[in-house]
């Protein structure tokens, strides 16, 4: 993976992928020494709409069984705990591809990797969309883990190599934006397809959508040689920064009690809360709204104290899905509370990426990758989890079992994260 970039500052602290752009002072840009580098092109930008959008297409395809999880099952005759592997395995894959695909692609060009990747996620899809078991639907899952781990930490260093200096914060941010809005609009996306047709036409759009965005790529995408390939060593010697690891036992915890609840939010929704099967989508859609305003709104807190964001954000997720089960027996007490939810998790990716950044400023590509793992390992662990609470406890026991760990993130950012991670003046 390439880390052609300049060095991080004597402090350690890394510019955020959401921190405002800035033009640094270099011999290019410097009004001493020459004229200021210009900004980039259309192209240029083009170029890194094309990766944020393949982010958003693997993030997406990853989540969209949480709103189709009932109708899979009905269709292809399986519980909803046991439909719920459809989420489990891709994330699985995920964990275990990213960071091997960090060291075995060191030396292929990164477009020819993403182009490839790419095309492996269209045919999961459409592979999806045609399956008639769902042991076929499985297998295609499979293929979907290995794109997501693939293109998600190849992505994550690709903006210092598509734009000039200046704008490598600005390009960062609009790259990650895939994740961020594929985390709160996709699955309400993919309900609504459903709903209007069938889950398998779900599948079928984000199939012609990766083929889309395989063509633009191939278009827009300058060559991108290899600089620098990832040696295996460098894993587990990152494993041994203290702030690292706190970060990523926080993102586990919080990301594996969100998923343990949201995985099963439509039968949630129907069963505990009463909501209609055809409200259920607009409720989501309404998520995923709270969702990107909670990552604008999380960012700029982020920048200074991820430690602090993070916190709140636990808090808020673990308060807002406690009360679901207490309180939100109705459609509006649902509603509400599903804004806050959305508010919260929303923040996460943005808050945990800036954490990580922080932790590992001279490691970015090697720390994306184990982020990638991690936050993935933790989508598959929580839609396992939440499957066999719904499977072998109560429906409602989803929501207990998100909030425990949701509280649990908390507790480790409140006792460990104040000794490694000060705020930033």
């Amino acid at each position: 993976m390439s880390e052609n970039r300049k060095p991080a500052p004597a402090t350690g602290a890394a510019p955020s992928p959401a921190a405002p752009e800035s033009a640094p002072t270099t011999p290019a840009t410097s009004a001493a020494t020459g004229p200021t580098t210009p900004g980039p092109g259309a192209r240029e930008w083009l170029a890194v709409l094309s990766v944020a959008v393949g982010i958003f297409a693997v993030v997406t395809t990853e989540l969209l069984p949480v709103g189709l999880l009932t109708s899979i099952g009905s269709s292809l005759d399986v519980s909803d705990g046991t439909a719920g592997l459809a989420m489990t395995l891709p994330g699985l894959v995920a964990a275990v591809a990213a960071p091997l695909l960090a060291v075995f692609v060191g030396r292929l060009d990164r477009k020819r990797v993403l182009i490839a990747l790419m095309a492996l996620l269209a045919g999961a899809n459409l592979v999806s969309a045609l399956a008639t078991s769902f042991p076929v639907l499985l297998t295609a899952r499979v293929l979907v883990g290995l794109s997501i781990g693939g293109v998600w930490a190849i992505a994550a260093g690709l903006a210092v190599r598509l734009v000039p200096a200046r704008a490598v914060a600005t390009a960062t941010s609009v790259i990650f934006s895939g994740i961020a809005v594929a985390s709160v609009l996709g699955v309400p996306a993919g309900t609504l397809i459903g709903d209007l047709a069938t889950w398998r036409a779900a599948f079928w759009v984000m199939g012609a959508l990766a083929l889309a965005v395989l063509v633009a790529m191939a278009v827009l995408l300058p060559p991108l040689p290899a600089t620098r390939s990832v040696r295996p060593r460098e894993l587990p010697a990152l494993l041994r920064e203290p702030t690292l690891r706190i970060g990523l036992v926080a993102t586990a915890l919080l990301v594996t009690g969100h998923f343990a609840a949201y995985t099963y939010v439509r039968p949630v929704l129907e069963e505990v809360s009463g909501v209609g099967s055809g409200l259920v989508s607009t409720l989501l859609l309404v998520y995923g709204v709270a969702g990107v305003a909670g990552n604008f709104l999380a960012g700029a807190r982020a920048q200074r104290d991820p430690q602090g964001a993070l916190m709140t954000l636990s808090a808020l997720l673990a308060t807002a899905v406690v009360l679901i089960a207490l309180v939100g027996a109705s459609t509006p007490g649902a509603a509400v509370l599903l804004v806050v939810w959305g508010l919260a998790y929303g923040g996460v990716s943005v808050s945990a990426q800036a954490w990580m950044l922080r932790a590992a400023p001279q490691a970015r590509e090697v720390g994306s990758a184990l982020f990638v793992s991690v936050f993935n390992l933790a989508i598959s662990l929580g839609a396992l989890l939440g499957g066999r609470a719904a499977d072998g406890v109560a429906l409602s026991s989803v929501l207990w079992c998100g909030g425990a760990l949701a509280a649990l993130a908390l507790a480790s950012l409140w006792v460990f994260g104040r000794r490694v991670m000060p705020r930033r003046a």
